[in-house]
Formats: structure tokens, C-alpha cells, sequence
């Protein structure tokens, strides 16, 4: 296991609950880019819209919408002036009481509104408590919560954009970026793997996410660059290195290409 994957994998398996808006994080790659974690997440849009690319499909979100993300699963999120929400990190220890899929709800029924609001500031306050069992406390309603999802999806038909040969084959493309992206390999080589051309890969991608198949895979390495910088002390180096790049020259140049900065200030920046 890499020190990428033990720092990243401790802070991933721990019952967390962070605000998401605009100025909160700070800057845009904090929830733009795309990423994957090694847990689920949940993700409460309280106010405010705008989009969310999950799974390689990119679609609007607004209040009172709830969005899981699956464990693994390559996400990125555009946040406005407008939006607040709230991001849930699940243990992986939970991750069964919890979908296998992606999922967006859009919560309409006003009671169904004020029983997860409920439940989320209850949460919220044992998880920033300090009382006996508090930890054991908010876990208790992360169960609830996961009690409440089901219960709004069942019945529910499944999304029908996800349905198409497009999507089918934009989140086949995402899972396989999330798995290979430290390999050294193109969108050509992963391409082949689909069984596809790296054209049509990058006409669907574009379709279903508005941005192509080279621009998903770039995006998923150079924010896996900036946890690294930020996370971690590692060398600059070993950093290239261990993403697929040739050489520390020709990562500092990608890097500064995407971050606007040479990786040594960003570690500087981010410290």
C-alpha cells in the first residue's frame, strides 16, 4: 500500500460531516475536479443549484436534492455563489447499509424535507459534541439516515439518462480512469481496453459530461497531485513518479499547465 493510500484511506474511513459552499473550500479543485474516495459519500444540497458530474454523467442539482456517491466512484461538482450543502463521509464499515449505484434525489415532499433536515442537524451536533457516546451517538443517526435514503428510493425507477449506451459507456470510461490513472496510460490505451476508439470515446464523453476523455483523465491525476502536495512530504519526484509521469520536469510542467503554479508553490500555498 502507497503512503498516498494509508494517509488518504485513514481520513476516508472515519464518520465526517463538512460544509460545501462558495468560499468555504477555498478553491474550486476542492470540489470541481474530479476525484473518487476509498469510502462513500453523501452529499446534502440545503440551498442554491448548479451541476454534478457523477459517474461520468453530469446533471443539475438544487435544494433539497440528495446525492450518493459510491465508493470508488469519480465525482466533481460545481459550486455557485448561491449553494450551500453539506458532504457526509460513510465509514466503509457502513458502506453495505448503502446503494451499490449512484444516486440523485430530488426530495419535493415537504415532510420528507424537515425529516432529513432533522436528522442531519442531529448528526451535526453529536459529531461536534463532546458528551459520553457521542461518537456512538451519530453513527446511530447516520443508520437512520441510511434508513431514510431507502426508504425515499424504493419505488423509485431507475434514472433513464443512465440507461443509454452513451452513459453506460461515460461510466465505464470513469471507473476505469479511477482504477488506471497512475499507470502511465492514454486515453488510446483505455480506449482499447472499452473496445472503443479514442474519437468515439471522446464524442460520448463530451455528450454525457461535457468535457472529453482526455480532460477527465488529466483532471483526475493533477487533483490526485494536490492531495499528495498538500497530504503528504513526499519529494516532488516520487510524486511524478508514482502518477505516470517521465520525469519531475515534465510533471512540474503538466502541473503548473492545470494549477497555475509549480508544485513546490502549491505545496507552499496549501500549507
Amino acid at each position: 500500500m502507497t503512503l498516498a493510500k494509508t494517509i488518504l484511506g485513514v481520513q476516508d474511513n472515519r464518520l465526517d460531516l463538512r460544509a460545501i459552499g462558495h468560499g468555504v473550500n477555498g478553491s474550486r479543485w476542492r470540489t470541481e475536479a474530479m476525484r473518487a474516495h476509498a469510502s462513500p459519500r453523501l452529499i446534502f444540497v440545503a440551498k442554491g443549484q448548479g451541476r454534478i458530474t457523477l459517474a461520468g454523467l453530469t446533471s443539475g442539482y438544487g435544494p433539497n436534492n440528495l446525492l450518493f456517491v459510491p465508493a470508488g466512484t469519480m465525482y466533481g461538482m460545481e459550486v455557485g455563489k448561491t449553494v450551500y450543502a453539506q458532504i457526509l463521509t460513510l465509514p466503509l464499515a457502513m458502506a453495505d447499509e448503502w446503494p451499490e449505484e449512484p444516486v440523485h434525489l430530488r426530495l419535493r415532499d415537504v415532510v420528507a424535507q424537515k425529516e432529513l433536515a432533522q436528522i442531519f442537524d442531529q448528526l451535526e451536533a453529536e459529531l461536534r459534541s463532546d458528551r459520553t457516546g457521542h461518537t456512538r451517538a451519530a453513527h446511530y443517526h447516520a443508520g437512520l439516515l441510511s434508513v431514510f435514503f431507502e426508504r425515499q428510493c424504493d419505488g423509485l425507477p431507475a434514472e433513464d439518462r443512465r440507461q443509454t449506451s452513451q452513459a453506460r459507456l461515460s461510466a465505464a470510461y470513469s471507473d476505469l480512469v479511477e482504477r488506471r490513472f497512475r499507470n502511465s496510460l492514454g486515453v488510446s490505451e483505455l480506449a482499447a481496453e472499452l473496445g472503443v476508439t479514442p474519437t468515439h470515446l471522446t464524442r460520448v464523453c463530451k455528450q454525457t459530461c461535457g468535457r472529453s476523455a482526455l480532460a477527465i483523465l488529466n483532471d483526475r491525476i493533477h487533483y490526485e497531485a494536490r492531495i499528495l502536495l498538500r497530504d503528504t512530504r513526499r519529494p516532488v519526484n516520487e510524486i511524478a513518479k508514482g502518477l505516470g509521469f517521465a520525469s519531475a520536469a515534465y510533471f512540474t510542467r503538466s502541473f503548473q499547465a492545470a494549477a497555475g503554479m509549480t508544485p513546490s508553490a502549491f505545496r507552499k500555498s496549501a500549507g
